[in-house]
Parts: structure tokens; sequence; C-alpha cells
């Protein structure tokens, strides 16, 4: 009988060392929200969470959803680990747009990774914007109700020193509309990814298509463009509507989708979850055409919505991807948090009368204030 009870031992044993270091760290179990379900994000998370199960048996649910707050209630309330958002990341964690109401507000959101993609002006081919500068005057498609792609459009409208008063804004009722305004002639230019399928429709089309470069040497049009939002960085994209093989354009990287949590999740599981992310990257890369993108040189580096959370930052140090630059760059994001967070507790108490919407633009108009008074 003792016998028998060491070889079950050492059996047990074994097979706990037969396990990857770091697989019984993940959870049996996780709820992950997203997106809808057809869209990117949904199918990336569901690739990802495919991965995790043939290499570490942990079940994940994807909780998908239509809109930010759906996808964001969720993580708040502790019903799901993490969140794969697009810009409403951003927007949650400074308190402003659909966030900036009362019982919304600034929140400590972290981000764990977030896959690049490109972006900038967009224009028909014969509408004469060589680059964003000649916008001025233009027709420029935006979506009613969707600050995600409209503040992009604002930022790089300030890369070529324009604002909205430069521009005549044309507003459609959905993305979609906007996105094929060009091709019916309905207006000039739009921002948006290089690959929606209404620009190729576009790039077929008698007035052809053209992209604006955002010249990653430009160092004043970047500044001015990050001083609008400051979650993208340059990008070369090769993958694009009309865009010949071998051509490169220049554009601007944003993240999405942006795998969020709050900054009260530990730093061991946010760690475990990074590192399963990157050892199980073989896996899930060729997913979708965009996967490849996941990889943790790309995905784990700012600029991102929101800074990057200690356990992933952890191991992106131990991998060698995170630099002093961008230990400095997750600093001062963290301080620009913390002092809107700071701001929106004053607010907050010495105006809950107001109205609604007295109250959102009172509050934009403060967010604006310390956000300038940052370094």
């Amino acid at each position: 009988m003792k016998y028998f009870n060491m070889r079950t031992t050492l059996g047990a044993l074994a097979a706990c060392v037969a396990l990857p270091a770091f697989a019984q760290d993940l959870p049996q179990t996780m709820v992950w929200t997203s997106y809808d379900v057809g869209s990117a994000g949904y199918a990336e998370a569901s690739a990802i969470a495919d991965a995790f199960g043939k290499e570490f048996g942990t079940r994940v649910r994807i909780q998908p959803s239509g809109s930010g707050i759906g996808r964001l209630q969720p993580l708040l309330q502790g019903r799901a680990d993490y969140a794969f958002l697009a810009t409403e990341a951003f927007f949650l964690g400074e308190g402003a747009y659909d966030f900036a109401k009362p019982d919304w507000g600034p929140h400590q959101l972290r981000a764990v990774a977030g896959r690049p993609a490109g972006i900038t002006l967009i224009a028909a081919g014969d509408a004469g914007i060589a680059t964003v500068a000649d916008a001025k005057g233009k027709r420029i498609a935006f979506v009613a109700g969707n600050p995600s792609v409209n503040v992009k459009c604002e930022a790089i409208l300030a890369f070529g020193g324009l604002t909205l008063d430069d521009v005549e804004v044309v507003m459609f009722p959905t993305y979609s509309a906007a996105m094929s305004s060009m091709t019916r002639n309905e207006a000039d230019a739009t921002c948006t990814t290089p690959t929606t399928s209404q620009l190729y429709e576009l790039a077929e089309s008698p007035r052809g298509i053209q992209y604006a470069p955002l010249e990653a040497d430009n160092k004043e049009g970047w500044d001015k463009l990050l001083k609008v939002l400051p979650i993208m960085s340059p990008s070369d994209e090769d993958v694009a509507a009309g865009l010949a093989e071998g051509e490169i354009a220049k554009m601007a990287a944003y993240r999405y989708p942006v795998i969020t949590t709050t900054d009260e999740k530990s730093a061991d599981d946010v760690y475990a979850f990074i590192k399963a992310l990157d050892e199980t990257y073989d896996l899930y890369k060729d997913g979708t055409a965009a996967m490849s993108r996941w990889s943790l040189d790309k995905s784990g580096r700012p600029a991102i919505d929101i800074p990057f959370h200690e356990g992933a930052v952890r191991y992106l140090r131990e991998i060698g991807v995170w630099t002093d630059e961008d230990e400095a760059w997750n600093q001062n994001r963290m301080a620009r948090m913390d002092a809107l967070t700071a701001a929106w507790e004053e607010f907050h108490s010495a105006n809950s009368g107001m109205s609604e919407e007295e109250y959102s633009e009172a509050w934009m108009k403060r967010r604006g204030e310390v956000i300038a008074s940052l370094k």
C-alpha cells in the first residue's frame, strides 16, 4: 500500500511539473467583454480565448455588446475580468464625451495590450487633398453620435493645422453611410481605417482614392495631433484599399482592440494573463488578417488609450520590450489620469445640482483646463 501511495504521489508531482510554469496561475474560467458578434474585436477576442483554452484549459465566456457602456459596466462591476475595447477606454479614463456625466466621470482603467490599427485622412482622388492641410474648405464626413471616430478626425485635421471651423463637417447617421459618402460625392474625405469595405468601392469608382500622409518626421504636426488625442503614434501601412503592392502609406496607429482592466486587478493576475497572451501567440496570430499585430513588440508599447497595468509592465520588462521612454510615457499618462480624477471629485461635489447637459459642458471645460495645466 505504501508503494502504491508513493507512485501516486510521484505521478501527481510529475503531472504538475509537465504543466507550463504559469498555466496554473490563470483562472479556470474568465469573462471578457467585446464588441458585437461579427466585429473585429469579437473575432480577435474569440481567437485568443480559443488559444487559452487549447493551451491551458481555461474556459472564457465572451460577453458581446454594441455599446461602450455595455462593454464597460461588467468590468467596473467586477462581473468581467477583461474588456476588449475601442476608444471608449480613453473616454472613460478621461471622463469625456459619453462619460462626462454625473454618474460616470474619470475611472482608473489600465491596459494589458492593444493591437495597432492604422488611420488617416482618406479622400476621394479627385478632391484635391494630397495633404491634410489641403482639406481646408472641403467636405469631411463625420458620424452622428460617434465621438470615437470624430475625435480621431479632429486630431488628424490638427496635424495639418486645421480645426473643425476650417472644414465643412457633413454629419451622417451611421458609420457605413459616412464611409460610402465619398463614392456618392456627398463628401470629399473622412478619417477611418484603410481596409473598410466602402473604401475598396471608392478606389474602384471614377473618383478614386487618396491617402493624406502623416509623416513621422513632421514633429510640429504630431505635436498638434497629440494635443487633441494623445493615444496615437506614426505607422507605416502596406495594406489599404487602392494601395499598390509594395507601396507604403504614412498613417497614425491607434489601438483596437485594447485589452483593458481596472487598476484594482492584481499585478500577478495581469502578469499571468499577458504572459499567456505572449506564449499562445502562434496559436492565434493567423486568426484574422490583423492578428499578427498582437505581438508584444507592437501591442505592448505606448501610445495607447490608458496607462499600462503594472503587471503588464513587469512582464514587458522581463522580455526586453519595455523601454525607459515607455516608462516615462506611462508615468505621464498616470499623472494625467490622477489629475483628472482629483479634479472630477472636486467638480462633482460642487456642481451636482446642474442639469446633465450643463454638467457635461462645464466638466468638459474643466477637463480642458486640467489638461492644459499639465506639462
